[in-house]
């Protein structure tokens, strides 16, 4: 019987449990959900003024340093290196006119020595044949006087035989005589102009021997090499007693107070550069050379732009000379600062307030947003520089994102929204007068006003908090 009993009673309770989810599930699934009034969602944003004004836009590029004197150092003749200088080292700074090195100068000594004796047989020659050129003058005058004297005696034989005096022998033999004495004359006049040539062939052979002498002393100098320009060394690549080739490269002699920096732009770029007439500006630049703990600078001035376009490469290669150029290298990898012509009547904006259309969102006097197409014409880094109509004086949204768009109803994120007293505890420094210019002419978002005091209060606490870092004087520099 108290088995019976404990299996009714528990049949009893089960079957009581069926009922009571059954009853629940009914009630579950006939019930509808409590119904929610629809509320606008308002976004905070920040925003920038849109003040125009003139702005410098600045292009950014990449260069590389160079010297604009650079020489590369080369053996003028074979031979072994007989002397060195002390600083003829990677990086040795030396003088202009100062001796690097010496190649051994016995050969060249030689040959130069050699060539001055010919030199020396060449004057003599010359000497020589001058006096050998005087000597047939004075023979050729001599014959041509006798040759008178035998004409005058062959004339006076002939008037004799003429009146009958002399005889047809004497006459033959004055007029034999005669005929000898002008052979000799001609003898002499070839005597002459041997003796001339001989003088031409003289002279020819000193110029020559002048200009062996002459070559042979360059040789001898060139055993030295000296620097022609103050530098420093770079590139060392010979020692003290070693051998060295015709042309063989011995160092490179750079000039570091003399450098340059060359950069590559885009061609869009380059055609900003150009004053009306097509011509390169002279626009000033930075070269900055980024250092752990503290960056290189150096100013200077576009001086040039390349001839043509390199094979392979795009834009146009500029060239600006660095004034006083002190920790630069040659080599050094800087970036580079250009100065653009100034641009009037234009808005400085953070490049996130810019939308792929081309526009920006402003805030009206409802605070709801307006698109607003503006004109792109230089991005500065962060930083764009725009134009456009309905821009000028208005309140631009700074950081565009998806949920953003024309229509939207937004809460600006300077404490404007904040009542009088709360704006004037965040801003110590500033009077009631003040904080009331701060306040905005719309009412507080629905949502705040049906807000629950405690979330209320975590919102404006939040805002407090946000507006007192931003204005706290010790942080910022102003005083509210």
């Amino acid at each position: 019987m108290t088995g019976l009993f404990l299996a009714s009673l528990t049949l009893g309770m089960l079957a009581f449990a069926g009922i009571l989810i059954r009853d629940a599930l009914e009630v579950r699934f006939a019930d509808a959900p409590p119904s929610r009034a629809a509320e606008e969602r308002v976004f905070a944003v920040t925003l920038t003024r849109a003040e125009p004004g003139t702005q410098q836009p600045v292009l950014r590029a990449f260069g590389e340093i160079s010297s604009r004197r650079t020489l590369e150092l080369r053996a003028a003749l074979a031979g072994r290196i007989v002397s060195l200088a002390e600083n003829f080292e990677d990086g040795g700074a030396v003088t202009a006119g100062s001796v690097l090195l010496q190649i051994d100068p016995r050969d060249a000594q030689s040959e130069l020595d050699r060539l001055t004796a010919d030199l020396a047989d060449a004057r003599a020659e010359v000497r020589d044949a001058a006096r050998s050129l005087e000597l047939a003058f004075l023979e050729q005058q001599a014959a041509a006087d006798q040759a008178d004297l035998r004409a005058r005696a062959f004339q006076r034989q002939s008037d004799l035989s003429g009146r009958g005096v002399g005889t047809a022998a004497a006459v033959e033999t004055a007029e034999l005589a005669a005929a000898a004495a002008r052979a000799v004359v001609i003898s002499t006049r070839q005597a002459v102009t041997q003796a001339e040539a001989r003088i031409d062939q003289a002279d020819t052979r000193l110029a020559r021997a002048e200009i062996a002498v002459e070559e042979a002393r360059r040789t001898l100098a060139d055993t030295t090499v000296t620097a022609p320009f103050d530098g420093v060394l770079s590139d060392t690549a010979v020692i003290a007693g070693g051998l060295v080739g015709v042309n063989e490269r011995l160092a490179d002699l750079v000039d570091p107070d003399d450098l340059e920096v060359a950069f590559r732009i885009s061609t869009a770029q380059y055609t900003r550069l150009l004053d009306p007439s097509g011509r390169l500006i002279p626009a000033s630049v930075v070269a900055t050379l980024d250092v752990t703990g503290a960056d290189v600078r150096a100013t200077g001035r576009i001086t040039r732009v390349s001839a043509g376009a390199a094979e392979g490469q795009t834009g146009r290669l500029i060239f600006a000379t660095l004034e006083n150029p002190r920790g630069f290298r040659p080599g050094d990898f800087v970036t580079v600062m250009v100065d653009e012509p100034a641009l009037d009547g234009v808005v400085r904006l953070p490049a996130s307030a810019l939308g792929a259309g081309g526009d920006v969102l402003v805030v009206d006097d409802n605070n709801r947003l307006q698109s607003v197409p503006v004109v792109l014409l230089r991005r500065q880094g962060d930083e764009i520089i725009v134009s456009g109509e309905g821009i000028d004086g208005r309140d631009v949204v700074n950081a565009r994102t998806p949920l953003l768009g024309p229509g939207i109803s937004v809460r600006p994120l300077d404490g404007s929204l904040l009542s009088d007293e709360q704006a004037r505890l965040t801003m110590p420094h500033a009077g009631p007068a003040q904080a009331r210019s701060t306040r905005r002419s719309s009412p507080e978002p629905k949502y705040r006003a049906n807000a629950a005091p405690g979330v209320r209060d975590q919102v404006l606490t939040a805002v407090t908090d946000l507006n007192a870092r931003q204005l706290r004087p010790s942080e910022t520099g102003t005083s509210g």
